[in-house]
C-alpha cells in the first residue's frame, strides 16, 4: 500500500491534462469542422488535410515536436503546457470529425425550413443545428475522452508529473519494476470505467430521446 499513496500523486495531474487537452480540442474542432465542410473547394482540402497531418502523427512525436522543438527555440513552455498543446491539437482533429458525424446526422430539411423562416446560416447554425450536433456528439466525444485519458500517460516522457510518471519514479526508487505500476494500471481502470458507464447510459438517454 505504499506505493499507492506515492503513484495515486499523479492522479490529480492526469485528470487536469486529460481534461484540459480536451477542452482544447471541443474548441478548436469546431473551425476544423466548419472548414472542412467549407463551400471553397480550397478550404475542404486544407482543413482536411490538416485534420489527416494531426491523426496522422502519434501524441507521443508531437509532445517532442512541441516540447523540445518549439519550447526551447521559440517561446519557453512548461512540460504541462507542451502536453496540452499536443495533445489539444490531435483533440481537435478528433473532435472536428465527430462534429462532421453529428452534422451529417441532422437531417437537410432543418436548414431547408431556417431558410424559409429567413435565418441566417450563421443564426441557423448557432441556434438550430449546433445544440442539436453537441447533444447527437456527446456519446463519441464520451468515448474519445476514455482513450484522451489513457493516451495522457506518454506526457510522463516529458516531464509532466502524471500517474505514470510517480509510478516510475517510485518504481526507481524502491527498486519495484513491478507493483507501481499494477497500482498505476488500477488506478487508470478506476478512472475510465465510471467514465465507460456514464457513457453507456448517456448514449441509452439520447437514444430514447431521437426514438421519440
Amino acid at each position: 500500500m505504499e506505493h499507492l499513496s506515492v503513484v495515486a500523486q499523479g492522479v490529480s495531474m492526469t485528470l487536469l491534462l486529460t481534461l484540459s487537452s480536451l477542452l482544447f480540442g471541443a474548441i478548436g474542432g469546431i473551425p476544423l469542422v466548419l472548414a472542412r465542410r467549407s463551400r471553397l473547394a480550397l478550404v475542404r482540402f486544407t482543413a482536411r488535410a490538416l485534420i489527416e497531418l494531426l491523426r496522422g502523427i502519434p501524441p507521443l512525436a508531437w509532445l517532442f515536436i512541441i516540447y523540445f522543438g518549439v519550447g526551447t527555440g521559440v517561446i519557453e513552455l512548461s512540460s504541462f503546457a507542451a502536453a496540452v498543446i499536443g495533445f489539444g491539437l490531435v483533440s481537435s482533429a478528433y473532435m472536428a470529425e465527430i462534429y462532421r458525424g453529428g452534422l451529417t446526422a441532422i437531417h437537410d430539411g432543418q436548414w431547408e425550413a431556417s431558410d424559409a423562416l429567413g435565418l441566417s446560416h450563421a443564426a441557423t447554425l448557432v441556434t438550430i443545428i449546433g445544440p442539436q450536433v453537441l447533444r447527437v456528439s456527446i456519446p463519441a466525444a464520451a468515448t474519445f475522452a476514455i482513450g484522451l485519458l489513457k493516451d495522457s500517460s506518454v506526457a510522463s516522457v516529458i516531464g509532466v508529473q502524471d500517474t505514470i510518471y510517480w509510478a516510475s519514479h517510485e518504481s526507481t526508487v524502491t527498486g519495484d519494476a513491478i507493483v507501481p505500476f499494477l497500482w498505476a494500471a488500477g488506478l487508470y481502470v478506476a478512472m475510465t470505467i465510471p467514465c465507460a458507464w456514464a457513457t453507456r447510459l448517456l448514449d441509452a438517454k439520447l437514444r430514447k430521446r431521437v426514438a421519440r
